[in-house]
C-alpha cells in the first residue's frame, strides 16, 4: 500500500478473504487454455481480491462453440421453463445480497447504497425478464394475394456476445446478459477486467445456481491489456450474430466500426455528459438534494451522474453556497463500512483522469470550492465555478466526483448551453412548473429526461439508453427487438396461378 492509502480511515472489518476463481464455458468451470492467471486488487486497500483467468483466444472459442451447440435447445425450451429460470435466479441473488454487498465493495469500491440499489433493480429485472419469453411472438400481417396468410415471427438471433463494464457492474452484468438469454439465445459474456468477478463470474454462478443448461451461458476473462485475442475471436467468429456493450463511448465507436465490418448489429449504452437545469422558479432545497445524489453518487462513476448545473442567476448565489456546503459533507471512505456513502476510484488510472482535468481547468481561472485533491483513491466531491469553456471538462466526461456549476440568464440559452456537448444520455430539470419542464426537456438531446428528478436512476422496464454520442438502442421490453429476428412466414390456402 501506498504512503497516502496508510493515511486513510482503519478498515472495516471482516473482508472477504481473496479466492482463485475459475471461468464458465459449457457448463463448467475451468482455468484459462493455457493455466495464467492475473490479480485482482481491492481498489481501497490495495490488497489481493481474487486471481482470475487469464484467457486468450483459445479460451473465446471453447465459449462460442459452447454456445452455438446449446442454441437449439434452449432456444426451443418452452417460454414456461425458461420462466422459472430467472425467477429462480432472482431469488438467489436476493438470497445472496449481504454477501454480494461486500464483493461490490471490494473489487468496485462501491458502497453499500449502491450496491443494495443494483442488487434491488437486478432483482427486479430478472423477474419482469420473466415474462419476455411470452412476448416475441409477432404479428399477423394482411396480405393483398387472395389465399394467402402472412405471419411476421420472431426469432432469437443466436449466440450473442455481451460486453460489461465494472462500474454498474452487477446491475449492468445482469442487463448485458439478460435481455439476449429471455429472447431464446445464447450468450458469451466478457466482463471487464477491472471486475471480473461482480461484472461476470458471479452472473454465472447465480444462473449455474438456478438451472441454466450448460453452455446457455459462457463467461470468459482476460487480463489487463489483453482484451486483443478475446475480442478478435468474439468479432470475427461467424457464429456470434450480436454484440451488447456498455461503456465508453470511444470503445462503442471502435467496437461498432468492427461490428459493422461483418454486418452484424450492436447495442451500445455510452457514456454521457448529464445536465442539470435549475429554473428560477424551483424550490431550492429539493434542486440542492437532488444535485448532490445525481452528481457525487457512487463517487461520479456512473454514466448519468450529473456532470454540470445550470442555475437562474436569480437562485445562483444560494445554491451554489448549500451545494457545496452539503459537497464539502461528503467523505470518501471505505466502501465495506455499511456507514460510508461514497468509496474509491477504480484505479490510480481513473485518479490520475480526474485530477488532471480539476487541475486543468483551474489553471484555466476555473474556482474550487471544495475538493479537488486525492486521498489514495478517495476523491472526496469537487464542486467548480468559472470554468473557462475551452477546458476539456467543460463538455467531456470525467468519471468522477466532479461537477461545474454555472449560471444562466435566459432558458434558451441554458437549453443550448446543456445542447453543447457530444453525449446525450440523461438530463433534468427542476422547476415548480412541471409542463414548461416537458417543453423544455423536448428539446434538450437526451434520450431520458426527468422533471423534478435526478439525471441518474431508472427502472428496468423503462426504455432507457440516449442518442448522439452516448450511443443507440434502447433496454427494457424494447430490447426485444435487438435481439429478435423478425421473420415473415406465408402459407398459400390454396394452389396459387403464376404468370410463368
Amino acid at each position: 500500500m501506498t504512503a497516502t492509502m496508510n493515511a486513510l480511515p482503519p478498515l472495516a472489518e471482516p473482508r472477504v478473504e481473496s479466492r482463485a476463481y475459475r471461468q464458465l464455458i459449457a457448463g463448467e468451470w475451468v482455468a484459462a487454455d493455457d493455466g495464467r492467471s492475473f490479480d485482482d486488487f481491492d481498489p481501497y486497500t490495495g490488497e489481493l481480491f481474487a486471481r482470475i483467468p487469464a484467457s486468450g483466444a483459445a479460451d473465446a472459442q471453447r465459449a462460442i462453440d459452447a454456445a452455438e451447440r446449446a442454441f437449439a435447445s434452449w432456444a426451443a425450451m418452452g417460454a414456461r421453463a425458461r420462466q422459472a429460470i430467472f425467477l429462480n435466479t432472482a431469488s438467489i441473488l436476493e438470497r445472496r445480497a449481504d454477501e454480494v454487498v461486500l464483493l461490490m465493495a471490494q473489487e468496485t469500491g462501491c458502497a453499500a447504497p449502491f450496491a443494495r440499489f443494483q442488487i434491488q433493480w437486478a432483482v427486479g429485472l430478472l423477474r419482469q425478464a420473466a415474462g419476455y419469453p411470452y412476448l416475441p411472438g409477432g404479428e399477423i400481417v394482411a396480405s393483398d394475394t387472395p389465399g394467402v396468410f402472412a405471419m411476421a415471427v420472431r426469432k432469437p438471433v443466436g449466440v450473442v456476445c455481451g460486453i460489461s463494464p465494472w462500474n454498474g457492474s452487477l446491475a449492468l452484468g445482469f442487463r448485458t446478459v439478460v435481455a439476449p438469454l429471455a429472447c431464446g439465445n445464447t450468450v458469451v459474456l466478457k466482463p471487464s477486467e477491472d471486475a471480473p468477478v461482480c461484472a461476470g463470474l458471479l452472473m454465472g454462478e447465480i444462473f449455474h445456481e438456478a438451472g441454466l443448461p450448460p453452455g446457455v451461458l459462457n463467461v470468459v476473462t482476460h487480463a489487463p491489456g489483453e482484451v486483443g485475442p478475446v475480442a478478435d475471436r468474439l468479432f470475427e467468429s461467424p457464429n456470434v450474430r450480436a454484440y451488447n456493450f456498455t461503456g465508453s463511448s470511444a470503445t462503442g465507436a471502435m467496437l461498432a466500426e468492427r461490428a459493422g465490418r461483418h454486418l452484424k448489429r450492436i447495442a451500445l449504452e455510452l457514456g454521457g455528459y448529464n445536465p442539470m437545469l435549475v429554473l428560477a422558479d424551483a424550490d431550492l432545497d429539493d434542486a440542492v438534494d437532488t444535485a448532490v445524489f445525481a452528481a457525487f453518487f457512487h463517487q461520479g462513476q456512473i454514466c448519468m451522474n450529473t456532470r454540470k448545473i445550470l442555475v437562474h442567476r436569480s437562485l445562483y448565489d444560494a445554491f451554489i453556497q448549500r451545494f457545496a456546503a452539503r459537497a464539502e459533507a461528503i467523505r470518501a471512505a471505505d466502501p465495506a463500512d455499511p456507514a460510508t456513502r461514497i468509496g474509491p476510484l477504480i484505479n490510480d488510472a481513473a485518479v490520475a483522469k480526474v485530477q488532471r482535468a480539476v487541475d486543468a481547468a483551474v489553471a484555466g481561472g476555473a474556482r474550487r470550492l471544495t475538493g479537488g485533491a486525492p486521498r489514495g483513491r478517495c476523491f472526496d466531491p469537487t464542486v467548480l465555478v468559472e470554468v473557462p469553456a475551452d477546458a476539456p471538462i467543460h463538455c467531456e466526461e470525467v468519471f468522477g466526483p466532479v461537477v461545474l456549476v454555472e449560471p444562466f440568464d435566459d432558458e434558451q440559452e441554458a437549453v443550448s448551453r446543456a445542447n453543447a456537448t457530444a453525449y446525450g444520455l440523461s438530463a433534468s430539470i427542476m422547476t415548480a412548473d412541471v409542463w414548461r419542464g416537458i417543453s423544455l426537456g423536448g428539446q434538450v438531446h437526451a434520450g431520458m429526461v426527468n422533471v423534478n428528478g435526478p439525471t441518474m436512476g431508472g427502472e428496468p422496464q423503462i426504455p432507457f439508453g440516449g442518442v448522439k454520442d452516448s450511443g443507440w438502442a434502447r433496454f427494457g421490453r424494447w430490447a426485444i427487438d435487438m435481439f429478435t429476428d423478425l421473420n415473415l412466414v406465408t402459407v398459400s390456402q390454396a394452389r396459387r396461378q403464376y404468370p410463368l
